[in-house]
């Protein structure tokens, strides 16, 4: 009989896809700001229609948001970082390096993604 952790990891796994036709992202990026493009899409009244567009992607935009709500949880990301995601999500970019107001938003930027990328590898959301 499983012991107890065992049964819980099972339960908190979500299926790794494994259909051809889907197509992983490149990057935590990638993946990061088409959840704000389908988030941004979905609060102005669009409806979500997996598989419509001209990729399939191997995940809803609310998977990248477990697993960034998961780094929250386990103090791997702050408030600061969850900040720096959104805002420059929100304007579908990322911030620059070369310029100077957007340095430190830049390094956070980068920090948050570097730790958002295993958990999106380990689903197959990622690449």
């Amino acid at each position: 009989m499983p012991n107890a952790a065992a049964i819980i990891s099972r339960a908190n796994r979500v299926p790794v896809h494994h259909d051809a036709t889907l197509q992983p992202f490149g990057s935590a990026e990638e993946a990061w700001l088409w959840t704000m493009a389908a988030l941004s899409a979905r609060r102005e009244g669009a409806r979500y229609t997996a598989g419509k567009g001209l990729l399939r992607r191997p995940c809803d935009p609310d998977d990248v948001v477990k697993c960034l709500d998961g780094l929250f949880r386990q103090r791997r990301i702050d408030l600061g970082h969850a900040r720096v995601l959104r805002i420059w999500g929100e304007r579908r970019m990322a911030p620059s390096l070369t310029v100077a107001v957007e340095r430190n938003d830049h390094r956070v930027w980068t920090e948050a993604l570097e730790r958002l990328e295993w958990p999106l590898r380990v689903k197959g959301i990622v690449t």
